[in-house]
């Protein structure tokens, strides 16, 4: 046994560990005969580094996967990264554009090499950083969704899903990004508060028509008046009285002359603006929808944009030559179109100018109204989308959700917390057709080849499209596939599906998926409808939603506020363990986890109080238990500690199959901290004999087995040094929580625990002097109290500094009173303390505390402090509020304890 050092060095400890247990082998011993437990990753991006919210997510899956594996099971945790399609790609890009280089000056096939070289090189980032943290990964079976295996089973899927019908081309709006000239998912969108107008136009009536008012024209009102050259109608209200005589009469578009209807439509709000609104639906997505109940079909909508978001002609050929080429933004101090389009209404006569006031009363004419606009950017180019009318591939989502509903309404999917449900529900009852293309070159291209009449040909090769197509000359589609198509394949894809083996088997269904809530429906159920369609059975049993790590004061991270936090950071500061402990001890279920780098440091603190433990527990002769079952005990001290070993080991088992990760690391930690570091060890001190020795060591042991799924790298650490071991701590025995709980033994070292902590809190408020031991007089104990002071009148004397203890009635002046259970304790303190003095200084101080206590309810309790103060000054005053209503109630107990 080697002696333990008298300093905590987390670094040094994690990372010879780590490289210890992966080298051999140990986060997948070999266990053909135990039950399986299955769980994936959710693969982060090739690009990408470790964040907050990936420490949280990986954290929790760590500790289910050790506590399985110390349970026996043939635990599976499946790791891999993703190919980050754009992400990628823009990397790649970037380091070329610093070198004057750019992506078009290669053929296609060349830079899908250089990416490749990229991630040789530079893409392991994040894997190592998941190592730092403690993730005991299957790394010897990594996966990357474009690895030759994987690549196999999403190319069968397209193929597959194409030829059940499943799978079709379509136009439709996307979310453009002009910048990477492809169509991005919603995920990828970023929603951001801009500064913009809302600019109002007249339209005129066609054929001499007018309202019922005798106005010739429609005012409308946009925030997007360059895509006017594209409307081809103006909605209104079905019921909205001004307009009821012109529906479905023509109106005019004044720059292009094109004719086209009032319709009626319900997206018209009477109450915003004229309550007339023109229709794009080549560019706006409920245009769209208003287009297509208006009767156009995708093909007939206008589009005015090209990839780059330069104006070009529409179909009908109807938009003037000088808006031709501009872009829509100013761009580079040139006007583009949206400049040009006002500029040109204006000289016509049909902008309506925006009037206002100002401080003089005058009125002040302007071309719009400001407005705070809400405007998607794409999250990673930083340039607005553009919603854009495109041919591209679609999952028949709105199929593939029925099986995965079922599933949650059977409970063969369990959603945890069940919460979330009605979400999953509401959002996959209400599912959208699946885009699935993006235009990119890095990628799984799409197995699509199309003939010059631009008929398509799906097929896993070109030789069996070939054959489809009938010796056609063919040209492979461009474009790759989004990168959630392949991320849904995640749970059999990585077990070797399309190929059926005994590990697909025997690993599908997973048992658990842990997530994020905020790709409930971009990962997790896209997951679920891949998994039900070709495994013909769930992906997972449970579902497991975790929320967001937010900021101290519960704002969402972001660079942009300075508030993001650096795991790795915090990490190299207090430890990987630290860290961990804090992710679990504040995931509770449905609640964002608030960042809180003082309590990550009370946990280094945790840490360093179990290392002084087992320093205390050598010093003393303690080494590791040489049973897996509790020693035979006849001490109460013993026997209380065993009995509290079972608890905590029967209080993390419910908590672990709950899926609650707060009252696990609750349990674990209350149990060493409070009851084995403070208690047990104070209660022993000096009295460790034999018994006391086996009994602490085998306390010991259960503890750094119960705290290894938690703090993984101390645990191990102290495991080897506190004795020989015949295997590492990760591969250890789960303590098991079938002896019986020796409850007269807990009630009698409760009961010492409560007259203990009394008579220190009783000395402290009374200051009493430490050092001055105090005789102790006992009235009214019952026959069973009288015989826990006999047996515990030794640590009495030493915990509490009683010299000595008699019943019956104490002496005459100035006592401390304490009431524990039936019995009164009473240490006189005449001629200790200045009795009149301390009933002045706690009644003054008393009055203090109720005073102010007084003050914080009444505002507290004023409706107009609650509702309009900001919410972090209603918490502080309601902590403060608790905080001096505890400190009265403590300080009128001591008051009272003097009699």
């Amino acid at each position: 046994m080697t002696e333990l050092p008298k300093t905590f060095d987390p670094a040094d400890i994690e990372s010879r560990w780590y490289a210890h247990w992966e080298e051999k082998g140990l986060f997948r011993p070999e266990r053909p005969d135990a039950t399986p437990f299955t769980i994936v990753n959710p693969p982060p991006n090739v690009t990408g580094s470790l964040h907050i919210g990936h420490a949280l997510d990986n954290t929790l899956q760590d500790i289910v996967i050790r506590y399985e594996r110390l349970r026996g099971k043939d635990a599976l945790w499946v790791v891999g990264t993703d190919h980050a399609g754009i992400a990628t790609q823009m990397v790649v890009e970037r380091q070329m554009e610093a070198r004057q280089d750019k992506r078009t000056n290669y053929t296609r096939e060349q830079f899908v090499e250089k990416v490749w070289e990229w991630k040789a090189e530079s893409g392991g980032a994040i894997t190592r950083q998941l190592r730092r943290l403690g993730c005991s990964m299957d790394w010897a079976n990594e996966r990357f969704t474009m690895d030759e295996g994987f690549s196999k089973a999403v190319i069968k899927t397209f193929v597959e899903l194409h030829k059940r019908g499943l799978l079709y081309r379509d136009k439709r709006l996307v979310n453009w990004d002009p910048h990477f000239r492809s169509a991005i998912s919603d995920l990828e969108v970023e929603t951001v508060e801009t500064k913009g107008g809302f600019w109002r136009f007249r339209y005129p009536l066609a054929d001499g028509v007018t309202l019922a008012d005798g106005s010739d024209h429609i005012v409308v009102a946009t925030t997007r008046p360059e895509t006017m050259l594209a409307d081809m109608a103006v909605a209104v209200h079905p019921e909205d009285p001004r307009y009821k005589d012109v529906i479905g009469k023509d109106i005019l578009q004044p720059i292009t002359g094109r004719r086209f209807k009032v319709v009626a439509d319900e997206h018209a709000d009477p109450e915003l603006g004229s309550g007339a609104v023109k229709i794009t639906p080549g560019h706006d997505f409920n245009d769209f929808d208003v287009g297509k109940r208006a009767g156009f079909k995708a093909g007939e909508m206008l589009n005015m944009f090209d990839a780059d978001a330069n104006v070009v002609q529409t179909a009908d050929g109807l938009i003037p030559d000088r808006f031709l080429g501009l872009h829509r933004f100013k761009k580079d101090g040139v006007d583009g179109a949206r400049e040009a389009v006002v500029a040109e209404m204006k000289a016509l006569g049909f902008l309506v100018p925006h009037v206002t006031k100002n401080k003089e009363g005058e009125e002040v004419s302007a071309d719009f109204e400001p407005r705070t606009i809400q405007t998607p950017f794409g999250d990673r180019s930083n340039v607005v989308i553009e919603p854009w009318l495109t041919d591209q591939w679609y999952v028949d989502a709105e199929k593939l959700a029925v099986a995965p509903m079922q599933a949650v309404r059977d409970g063969a999917i369990e959603i945890v917390p069940k919460t979330w449900e009605k979400t999953f529900f509401n959002w996959m009852e209400n599912i959208q057709p699946w885009c699935v293309s993006r235009q990119l070159w890095w990628g799984h291209q799409i197995p699509a080849w199309f003939d010059e009449d631009g008929n398509s040909y799906v097929a896993e090769t070109e030789a069996e499209a070939q054959a489809l197509a009938g010796n056609k000359v063919l040209t492979r589609d461009p474009d790759v596939l989004d990168t959630w198509f392949s991320s849904a394949l995640w749970p059999f894809g990585t077990l070797g599906w399309p190929e059926q083996s005994d590990k697909l088997s025997r690993h599908y269904p997973n048992d658990l998926l842990i997530s994020g809530f905020d790709i409930l429906f971009f990962w997790d159920a896209r997951m679920a409808m891949q998994g039900m369609e070709f495994m013909g059975d769930v992906p997972w049993r449970k579902l497991y939603l975790h929320g967001l790590v937010r900021a101290a004061d519960g704002q969402k991270m972001s660079k942009s506020k300075g508030n993001v936090v650096d795991p790795l950071g915090l990490i190299d500061k207090f430890g990987a363990d630290a860290l961990r402990f804090f992710m679990a001890a504040m995931e509770s279920q449905g609640r964002d986890v608030k960042m809180d780098e003082k309590r990550v440091e009370g946990y280094r603190n945790f840490a360093t109080k179990l290392w002084n433990a087992a320093r205390f527990l050598q010093s003393n002769g303690v080494t590791a238990s040489t049973t897996h079952e509790a020693p035979h005990a006849a001490l109460p001290v013993n026997r209380w500690i065993i009995a509290e070993t079972v608890a905590t080991v029967q209080a993390i088992d419910t908590a672990m199959t709950e899926l609650r990760f707060d009252a696990a690391a609750n349990a674990i930690y209350h149990f060493v901290w409070d009851q084995f570091c403070d208690w047990y060890i104070e209660l022993t001190k000096g009295a460790m004999d034999d018994e006391t020795r086996a009994v602490a060591g085998w306390a010991f042991d259960q503890i750094l087995v119960m705290l290894h799924p938690f703090m993984p790298f101390i645990t191990e650490e102290l495991w080897h040094l506190t004795g020989d071991r015949a295997n590492e701590l990760i591969v250890a025995r789960w303590p098991q929580a079938l002896a019986a709980v020796d409850t007269d033994a807990q009630a009698e070292i409760d009961w010492l625990i409560r007259l203990v902590s009394a008579i220190r809190t009783a000395r402290t408020e009374l200051n009493v002097p430490p050092g001055a031991k105090l005789p102790m007089v006992v009235r009214d104990a019952a026959e069973g109290t009288q015989r826990r002071l006999d047996r515990q009148g030794v640590a009495l004397a030493r915990l509490g500094r009683v010299e000595s203890l008699t019943f019956g009635e104490p002496p005459a002046g100035g006592a401390a009173q304490i009431v524990v259970d039936e019995a009164t304790f009473i240490l006189p303190l005449e001629g200790v303390i200045d009795i009149d003095a301390e009933k002045t200084r706690l009644a003054k101080a008393l009055a203090a505390a109720e005073k102010e206590r007084d003050s914080l309810g009444g505002r507290l309790s004023n409706p107009s402090f609650v509702e309009k103060a900001k919410p972090e000054a209603v918490a502080k005053a309601r902590e403060d509020h608790g905080e001096k209503t505890a400190e009265a109630e403590r300080l009128k107990a001591a008051l009272e304890r003097l009699g």
